[in-house]
């Protein structure tokens, strides 16, 4: 375990009475670096400038959010530009499978959980949002936008794919080619990328001990938050969060096709940046959704 000299004389200048019994470092992120000191402060690092803005806006988002939300989220306790630091948050990430293997009830309390936190997330007043200054997820996207990712699927993936496989990009965006598919949404603040190893599982109380990173967080479509679920659980599992998100069969067909095209774009960024990881970014997620235009029995 590397960690650079840097980061520990930093967290010293905030802390300089504590000792380092305990470290965990991960580097994962593609924005931050993380430092976990004997599993009470958690400490962030950015890994460039991009991420610095990050930081800066996820701290705007994160004031706001901890007064609407029930669940627990990081409070930074300290913050300068590319470093924050917070109470650390324990859990486990919370996989699919480990929320099937649960008892129908603690499955039922976890997933109520889900759906209150999205319902009161894209439910904060608009004006709120924008006193505090929040401007736009990174995950927004046009019509025109789809319509590029599109192609660039045709021109950068299909000469590695097999004809069902380019079958299937085809169908995935043919509602959006035809205009058949209504992208039109009113702006919430989302999370955007609200994946497993964001959701801390606690095995003791079988319920969701808290979420972190909010660094995509921003003005947004709220079926880019749905989609994310489709992926993390699978279909299935999401319709079961309507009775606490009663937007979702409004959102649903948009989220079914923006989860379609999650792995492409990881696909893409991986061929074009040529890091094997991005591609492979998706492996591991739900297959249970259900194509644009169907109804959940």
């Amino acid at each position: 375990m590397n960690i650079p000299t840097s980061y520990l004389e930093k967290v010293r200048t905030v802390y300089p009475n504590i000792s380092f019994d305990h470290l965990e470092f991960n580097q994962d992120g593609l924005v931050n670096d993380v430092v976990v000191i004997n599993n009470e402060i958690a400490c962030r690092f950015a890994k460039n400038d991009w991420g610095k803005k990050v930081l800066s806006h996820e701290a705007k988002v994160l004031s706001v959010v901890q007064k609407y939300v029930d669940l627990t989220v990081p409070r930074f306790e300290y913050l300068e530009e590319g470093f924050v630091t917070y109470k650390y948050i324990k859990g486990e990430p919370l996989s699919r499978n480990t929320l099937l293997k649960l008892s129908e009830k603690s499955q039922n309390r976890i997933i109520s959980q889900l759906a209150i936190f999205h319902q009161q997330l894209h439910s904060i007043p608009g004006e709120v949002l924008v006193d505090a200054g929040i401007s736009s997820s990174d995950t927004v996207r046009s019509r025109e936008d789809w319509l590029y990712l599109y192609k660039q699927a045709e021109e950068i993936l299909f000469p590695h794919l097999w004809r069902h496989q380019q079958t299937w990009i085809h169908e995935l965006f043919a509602p959006v080619v035809k205009n058949e598919l209504d992208l039109s949404y009113k702006p919430v603040l989302i999370d955007g990328d609200k994946s497993v190893y964001h959701i801390l599982f606690d095995p003791i109380t079988e319920s969701i001990s808290g979420l972190i990173d909010f660094g995509t967080a921003g003005l947004g479509d709220p079926a880019c938050d749905i989609a994310v679920q489709l992926g993390n659980y699978g279909e299935s599992i999401v319709w079961r969060m309507e009775n606490n998100y009663p937007m979702l069969a409004n959102v649903i067909d948009r989220a079914r096709f923006w989860m379609g095209t999650l792995e492409l774009q990881w696909a893409i960024a991986g061929i074009n940046y040529h890091d094997i990881s991005l591609s492979l970014a998706h492996i591991g997620s739900a297959k249970d959704v259900l194509p644009i235009g169907m109804r959940q029995n």
